[in-house]
């Protein structure tokens, strides 16, 4: 009974660990530090949805600063972004 109860319980925390893990766009780098021409790594613990797409953020200062005009935004970072990758 033991046995069962232990591989439910960690079964559980493993669906919950994996439900947390948040993967956006940009490869997970901050919306808002790329609109300011920053690369910013970040676990996308912070982020938003916007038009169907995830966005991850440095912080919850970011992630407001970057909902104030997410459309120029969302530009100023696609532009950057883009230029990196090329």
């Amino acid at each position: 009974m033991f046995r069962t109860v232990a591989l439910a319980g960690a079964f559980s925390l493993a669906l919950a660990t994996g439900a947390l893990a948040v993967t956006g766009e940009f490869n997970n780098m901050c919306a808002e530090g790329l609109a300011l021409h920053k690369e910013i790594k970040t676990d996308c613990s912070v982020n938003t949805v916007y038009k169907g797409k995830t966005y991850c953020f440095g912080s919850d200062q970011a992630k407001q600063d970057f909902m104030k005009d997410p459309a120029a935004n969302l530009a100023k970072a696609e532009q950057f972004y883009s230029k990196k990758q090329g």
